[in-house]
């Protein structure tokens, strides 16, 4: 992973707020925006505006050569899904992952939605895997480990009966996107480094309906599961602070930023 790791200070961490605010809000506006008819490449565009016109850089737009501002992922897609033609059905299981820059400060976050009227198959998908990063974000306190995070998001997605990805995980953020350390949605209590005041994580469960197996597709990006079955994902950046985890892109009822 790119950059090494360190304890940000307060003032870093401010400013990972403000970053992280602002995708929250980004974040907020394209779910309300998904709804039958509307392109993948309709909201990378309202991405990519909504990015800009907040004073900010679209992080995702040439990193690592993606040509995007925002990943969209739809039904057996779990994540890198790139925006292009395709047309968003009714009971589509629609997956936007995102990320940008503010003053050399990144922010990552993503979520899931359901588009119209979803089936019963979805929707269970969708709370279990919000539930998962919920249960991912309350084990990252002070004197935990990294285990202690993916164990949580593990024992509770398997115990639902779904599976996890492994090929993908969390990671530490900052100056750079992807930091260390890495952060798996399955381990051990007490394993792996020891969380800190200072430690600002990106923590994203990937939660598949059927096996755990993947693939990637011919576009070398879009990553998809093997058994054809839904796949459902949930990100926010945390910050490890003295009180216990700060979610840094908190998604507001309503997409106004100040």
């Amino acid at each position: 992973m790119a950059g090494a790791f360190r304890l940000k200070r307060p003032d870093e961490i401010e400013k990972m707020r403000a970053s992280g605010k602002i995708l929250g809000a980004c974040l907020a506006h394209l779910a309300s925006e998904v709804r039958p008819g509307i392109t993948t490449l309709d909201l990378d565009r309202e991405a990519d505006t909504f990015i800009r016109d907040h004073g900010c850089i679209p992080g995702f737009l040439g990193y690592q050569d993606f040509p995007n501002s925002l990943c969209v992922s739809v039904n057996d897609e779990i994540v890198h899904g790139i925006p292009g033609a395709r047309v968003i059905e009714n009971g589509d299981l629609v997956s936007l992952d995102c990320g940008l820059i503010l003053d050399g400060w990144w922010a990552d976050s993503g979520l899931s939605v359901a588009c119209g009227d979803p089936s019963a198959e979805v929707a269970r998908l969708i709370d279990v895997t919000r539930e998962a990063l919920d249960r991912g974000i309350a084990a990252a306190r002070p004197g935990n480990h990294i285990g202690d995070i993916g164990h949580a998001v593990q024992t509770y997605a398997e115990a639902e009966g779904y599976s996890l990805v492994r090929e993908y995980v969390g990671h530490g953020i900052g100056r750079n996107m992807h930091e260390a350390p890495q952060v798996p949605n399955y381990g051990q209590p007490g394993t792996g480094n020891e969380l800190k005041p200072g430690y600002v994580l990106a923590i994203e469960p990937m939660v598949n309906a059927g096996g755990a197996q993947v693939r990637v597709l011919a576009d070398e990006w879009t990553v998809v599961t093997a058994d054809g079955r839904i796949s459902c994902y949930f990100e926010h950046t945390v910050a490890i602070t003295d009180h216990g985890p700060e979610v840094l892109t908190l998604r507001p009822s309503h997409a106004a930023v100040a």
